[in-house]
């Protein structure tokens, strides 16, 4: 009986003891034509995040563009005059920020 447990409760420690598969967020945002910014939000998983919220803030947390990543998890909007970051919102511990700086050249 003790060998027909321990065969029994070995898969199922196995099985508890796999670690979590995490899908961390990620958002690239790259200049486009003229003074356009594209950024394209997912996860690290692979999955896309259409319908996430994406907004693009001021240094005085004023939202100058207010958005959702399209059908293809991308939105394209005109520069912003000064400085700003790109907010990728999709949910508690789902959150990344991109600074204007960070925006280089496709």
């Amino acid at each position: 009986m003790k060998h027909l447990l321990r065969r029994l409760a070995l898969p199922l420690l196995t099985f508890t003891a796999l670690p979590a598969l995490a899908h961390n967020p990620m958002c690239d945002c790259v200049s486009v034509a003229g003074d356009q910014i594209t950024c394209t939000g997912g996860f690290s998983d692979g999955s896309g995040a259409p319908g996430v919220t994406l907004d693009v803030i001021g240094y005085d947390e004023q939202v100058l563009v207010g958005g959702k990543l399209g059908d293809d998890s991308t939105l394209t909007f005109k520069r912003p005059d000064g400085e700003f970051y790109v907010l990728f919102d999709a949910g508690p511990g789902h959150v990344v920020e991109v600074d204007h700086a960070d925006i280089g050249a496709p």
